[in-house]
């Protein structure tokens, strides 16, 4: 069991003593690391960009690289089902295993975690082929998660060694993603509070926001979230866990699908929502609708913005305002077959929220979609 140290240090403020440069990857363990690049490329507008796999001398593992403005995604699934990754899909469908942080230094970093209570997965590691050395290390975070440091400064390969260039099946389309704004971990009821500490304590965040079950919540369920972000702000990491409700809250469903704590969903920033949501849409992407009597008193709550109100209504795209601006944002429904991991699309004009003001018209269309599938 992780034990924590003992702080002094308020929540609300950043230790940053890792000093994250910022995300390097999301990788995904999936059934079928094609198809899910494929996936990613066509709905998406990912360009793999490299390869691993049994033509490189990979004999365990094949997995694509993906990119996309910032964001980088790989896509990794089993030969054999006696592995690592095997077991994991067994248990837990498709979904992130690793979340990856750009360090300076990976033995700092491993030694800042462990020695304050991370569980160490794998020592500082040099791994070197003809295009130099990467190095990396790897600690356990909620449930199956793993974070992993890397130091690419000495490595000029194409990601890691036994990756090699890959080019797209057909052409790359992007759709304006530009980077990963944040990504939301879903815990066991009573688990919030113990991962919020583990991100101050061992990793150095600060808490930005918090919401409790007044916030988010509908006749029938509630969650409770709090917002854990590095020094710089450019990674942030929502922690949610279910609250008492009458029936089953999309944090329960999500928990007895996923078979455990997990990534629920990436949220992926854009400069132009109406175009991205209109090209995803054009491709078959399915998004959460909420009813069109929110978009009735849009106007009047949010105030003046830049984009169309007709075009927001039409796409079902959402929109709230902070002290700071304000934000529009979308989600998808499930992009795999258990109800686990969706995307958010989410655009800011200054806000710096998560669209509170959206909570409960957007988990009534949850609690619809839990309907249909006999969740709720």
């Amino acid at each position: 069991m992780t034990v924590l140290q003992e702080t002094t240090r308020p929540i609300t403020q950043e230790a940053d003593f890792l000093k994250l440069k910022d995300l390097d990857h999301v990788e995904f363990w999936v059934g079928n690391a094609y198809q899910a690049a494929y996936f990613w490329q066509h709905a998406f507008g990912f360009r793999p960009v490299a390869y691993s796999g049994l033509e490189t001398g990979n004999r365990s593992t094949c997995s694509f690289v993906l990119e996309q403005g910032k964001a980088r995604f790989v896509v990794t699934s089993p030969y054999h089902p006696d592995s690592e990754v095997g077991a994991h899909h067994l248990v837990h469908g498709d979904g992130v295993k690793v979340i990856a942080f750009q360090v300076a230094d990976v033995e700092q970093a491993f030694e800042a975690t462990t020695s304050r209570g991370a569980q160490g997965l794998l020592q500082p590691t040099e791994t070197r082929d003809e295009f130099g050395v990467l190095r990396h290390a790897s600690i356990a975070a909620y449930g199956d998660t793993v974070h992993r440091f890397i130091d690419r400064g000495d490595y000029a390969g194409a990601f890691l060694p036994t990756y090699r260039p890959h080019q797209p099946l057909g052409e790359v389309k992007p759709v304006g993603l530009a980077h990963i704004d944040h990504m939301v971990g879903n815990v066991q009821l009573g688990k919030m509070n113990h991962w919020v500490n583990w991100y101050h304590q061992v990793m150095g965040f600060r808490q930005l926001k918090h919401f409790d079950d007044k916030d988010i919540s509908t006749e029938y369920s509630a969650l409770m979230s709090k917002v854990m972000e590095n020094g710089t702000g450019r990674i942030k990491f929502p922690i949610n866990e279910p609250a008492e409700g009458l029936r089953k809250s999309q944090i329960e469903e999500y928990l007895d699908f996923y078979h455990g704590p997990g990534v629920q969903h990436i949220a992926m920033s854009t400069g132009d929502i109406l175009g991205t949501v209109a090209a995803l849409r054009a491709r078959g992407v399915g998004f959460l609708r909420v009813p069109d009597t929110y978009y009735d008193m849009l106007p009047d709550r949010v105030g003046k913005i830049d984009e169309d109100f007709n075009a927001i209504r039409e796409l079902g795209i959402l929109v709230d305002r902070d002290d700071e601006g304000y934000l529009l944002q979308i989600f998808t429904k499930p992009i795999q077959d258990r109800p686990t991991l969706f995307i958010e699309i989410i655009e800011r004009h200054g806000a710096r929220g998560f669209g509170k003001g959206n909570f409960k018209a957007l988990f009534e269309s949850l609690e619809a979609e839990q309907a249909k599938r006999g969740n709720l």
